[in-house]
């Protein structure tokens, strides 16, 4: 079967969580090269570790994306490792649960927009010199259905929609250096702290499950699957689109549920 990332490198941030790992995982097996970002040294480790026996190059390295020094040495890393960058896969994110503005603490909506919103903006800001260089390139957002409807957690909300406000700027402003950027707005996805917190609200779960017209919320690998897409020459007359990978979610529901 032909690799459809063979000889491509990528970073992916937030790489230990359930879609990071997922996309991780998938991109390997794709034949591209993989520089694994994570703030959690333990995570990003024992992904890295995953590939070790297989000789596939698979590499950690932990780094506070909010942090531009550490994003510059992240980068640096990756070039030194790799020689260039092709995909990158802005994936970390930080979320609380408030439900209204009135209850969102100040620092809690600081480091929710320091990790989704600036941790992007630095990664992209250093990403594209490597990528202009090479004139090629591919970055893949990942924003959230909060982003295009309002549903709760009003400073996630916000750094998601502001994620896809920016990275359809860099479409545009990069688009000569064929360098394309593409966002996908995930719905409830199945991973393992997502059903540790339905795990407490059965009923709620099952009134959540009622509004995905298929009839189940997502996996990791269903948002994994967009993204190597999105990395591959298969979408390379795609930029600035704004994809919802989410069950039908935004289309609505038979039974009208809101």
């Amino acid at each position: 079967m032909d690799q459809k990332l063979q000889g491509k490198t990528a970073l992916v941030t937030g790489a230990g969580g359930g879609i990071g790992s997922a996309i991780v995982r998938l991109l390997v097996q794709q034949g591209c090269r993989v520089m694994v970002n994570d703030i959690s040294c333990k995570s990003a480790d024992a992904l890295a570790q995953e590939f070790d026996s297989m000789n596939l190059s698979v590499i950690s390295h932990v780094a506070d994306i909010s942090n531009e020094e550490a994003v510059v040495k992240m980068m640096q890393h990756t070039h030194e490792s790799f020689g260039h960058l092709d995909i990158l896969v802005n994936n970390a994110f930080a979320a609380f649960n408030d439900t209204t503005i009135t209850d969102l603490r100040e620092q809690d909506w600081t480091r929710t927009l320091d990790v989704c919103l600036k941790g992007p903006f630095l990664c992209t800001k250093h990403a594209l010199p490597m990528m202009k260089e090479q004139q090629d390139g591919s970055i893949i957002s990942i924003s959230s259905v909060n982003a295009v409807r309002a549903v709760s957690e009003t400073a996630y909300t916000a750094a998601k929609g502001g994620l896809i406000s920016m990275m359809r700027l860099v479409a545009s402003e990069y688009a000569e250096w064929n360098i394309r950027s593409n966002i996908i707005c995930p719905g409830t996805i199945a991973t393992n702290a997502s059903m540790g917190y339905w795990k407490q609200f059965p009923t709620g779960y099952e009134k959540l499950l009622s509004l995905y017209p298929l009839g189940r919320i997502g996996t990791p690998e269903d948002v994994a699957n967009y993204v190597l897409f999105l990395a591959s020459d298969e979408s390379r007359w795609i930029t600035g689109t704004v994809q919802n990978v989410d069950g039908g979610l935004m289309a609505g529901n038979k039974l009208g549920v809101e």
